[in-house]
C-alpha cells in the first residue's frame, strides 16, 4: 500500500485535507466518496512522513500505548497532554518519536486520526478509521481500548503459532546438521575399509551423496541460491501469490488452521469496526486487507459490491469456499436481525478457540512425522555402513 495525501471539499464547501493508505488512487477516490467528500487533489507519498528509517515499532508496543492512552482519556486527561505523557513514558524510542510528532500535529489543530494517518507504517488504515469514528461519535477512549485488546489478541495468536513451530524447526535443523556431519566426516572414514568389495545399493547411494556434499558443494549451493531466487520472484508475482495462497489454504491440517486464522482476523476486524461506528462499506474495504489471504480478500471485495447494491453479505462469502457452513449461517441470521457486529465478534472468539486446537493438532502431527523421518535417516545411514561390515566378517569367517 502507498500513502496518498488528499485535498477535498465537503458538501457545505469546506476544504479539508488528510492522508489515506490505499493501493491505488481510484481506491482513495472511493474512500473519499464513502465519507461524502469531493476530491480536489490526490498525491502519492513516496516515503511515509515521519517514518524512521531502519527502525521498527513492535505491534505489542503500539497495543500497550493504545491501552495507556485509553486509560488517560478515561481519567479526563486531554488528548494532547496524554500524547505528550506517553511520548515521554514509552520505552520504545521509535514510537516515542512518532508520538511526539503526532502530539505536535494535534497541538496545531489537527484531529488525532489525521495526525496518526500521517504515519501509516505505524498506524494502519484500520487504526486510523476506528480512531476517526471514535472522535466523531465521542467514545474515543472505548475505541482505543478495543484496539489495545485486538492487538493483544493478534499478538497472542501470532506468538502461539510461532512458538508451536519452534520445536519442529529445531528438530529439522538438528537433523540436517547431523546428516551433513555424517556425510562429510563419518562416511569418508568407512570408504577405505571396504576396498574393492562389491557394495550394496544403499552404501553406493550414501557414498555418492557424500561425494556430492564434499566435492560438488559449490554447485549445490549455487543451485539452492538460484532456486530460492526463482521461488522468491515467483512468490512476489501476482500469479505466484495467488497460487501460494490457494495451496496453503488447501493442505491437510495446516491449511485448515490457516483458513481459521484468516476468518478470525476478518470477523474480529469487521466486528470491531462496526461496533465502533465505522460504516459497513468502509469497514469491508479495510478488513479485506487484514485477512492475510488473497482469496478471502477477493470474496470480501465482491461482498462489498453486493452490499453496495443492497444485497446480502453472506452469499459472496459462501462462494469462496473458505467459510464453514455454520459461520455463514450465523452471518446470514445476524444480517437479518441487525446484530452483525455482535455476531462477528462472537464468531471471532469461537473460531480463535478452534484455531488454537487446530494449531495444537498440527504440531502434534508434525513432531512425530519429523521424528520418524529422522529415525528413517539414521536407520539408512546405519544399514548403509554396517551391512558391508557384516558381509566382510562373513567372508572372512568362511
Amino acid at each position: 500500500m502507498a500513502t496518498y495525501h488528499y485535498v477535498a471539499k465537503t458538501a457545505a464547501g469546506e476544504e479539508v485535507a488528510g492522508a489515506i493508505q490505499a493501493d491505488t488512487e481510484a481506491a482513495v477516490v472511493r474512500a473519499l466518496d464513502e465519507r461524502r467528500l469531493f476530491p480536489v487533489r490526490v498525491t502519492v507519498e513516496r516515503q511515509a512522513a515521519g517514518a524512521i528509517r531502519g527502525r521498527r515499532v513492535r505491534g505489542r508496543d503500539i497495543g500497550v500505548m493504545y491501552g495507556q492512552l485509553s486509560d488517560l482519556l478515561k481519567a479526563d486527561v486531554p488528548v494532547l497532554r496524554a500524547l505528550q505523557i506517553l511520548a515521554r513514558a514509552t520505552v520504545s524510542k521509535p514510537l516515542a518519536t512518532i508520538l511526539a510528532k503526532v502530539s505536535e500535529d494535534v497541538a496545531a489543530g489537527k484531529p488525532l486520526a489525521e495526525a496518526m494517518g500521517a504515519h501509516p507504517k505505524i498506524f494502519t488504515l484500520l487504526h486510523v478509521a476506528m480512531v476517526r469514528a471514535g472522535e466523531r461519535a465521542g467514545f474515543l477512549e472505548d475505541v482505543l481500548a478495543s484496539l489495545a485488546e485486538f492487538m493483544e489478541r493478534q499478538d497472542e495468536l501470532r506468538n502461539k503459532v510461532l512458538g508451536a513451530m519452534i520445536y519442529p524447526m529445531l528438530l529439522v535443523s538438528l537433523g540436517l546438521l547431523i546428516a551433513t556431519g555424517v556425510l562429510v566426516v563419518l562416511v569418508p572414514m568407512f570408504r577405505p575399509l571396504f576396498g574393492n568389495m562389491e557394495l550394496p545399493t544403499p552404501t553406493l547411494v550414501l557414498f555418492a551423496a557424500s561425494d556430492i556434499v564434499q566435492n560438488v558443494w559449490p554447485v549445490v549451493v549455487m543451485g539452492v541460491v538460484v532456486g530460492v531466487a526463482v521461488a522468491w520472484t515467483f512468490a512476489k508475482s501476482e500469479y505466484g501469490r495467488r497460487w501460494w495462497d490457494r495451496w496453503r489454504l488447501n493442505i491437510p491440517v495446516a491449511g485448515r488452521a490457516a483458513r481459521l486464522i484468516a476468518i478470525t482476523r476478518f470477523c474480529r476486524v469487521l466486528g470491531m469496526m462496526l461496533k465502533n461506528g465505522v460504516p459497513l462499506l468502509q469497514a469491508l474495504a479495510i478488513s479485506k486487507d487484514a485477512t492475510g489471504s488473497i482469496m478471502l480478500a477477493d470474496s470480501i471485495g465482491q461482498a462489498a459490491e453486493n452490499v453496495r447494491a443492497g444485497e446480502t453479505l453472506a452469499e459472496p462469502l459462501k462462494a469462496c469456499g473458505i467459510f464453514p457452513p455454520d459461520i455463514l449461517e450465523m452471518v446470514a441470521v445476524a444480517e437479518e436481525s441487525n446484530q452483525l457486529e455482535k455476531t462477528l465478534l462472537q464468531i471471532a472468539d469461537t473460531v480463535e478457540r478452534r484455531t488454537n486446537r487446530q494449531v495444537d493438532t498440527a504440531v502434534r502431527l508434525v513432531e512425530p512425522m519429523i521424528l520418524v523421518l529422522m529415525a528413517g535417516g539414521i536407520g539408512f545411514f546405519g544399514i548403509s555402513l554396517v551391512y558391508p561390515l557384516f558381509s566382510m566378517a562373513g567372508a572372512i569367517g568362511k
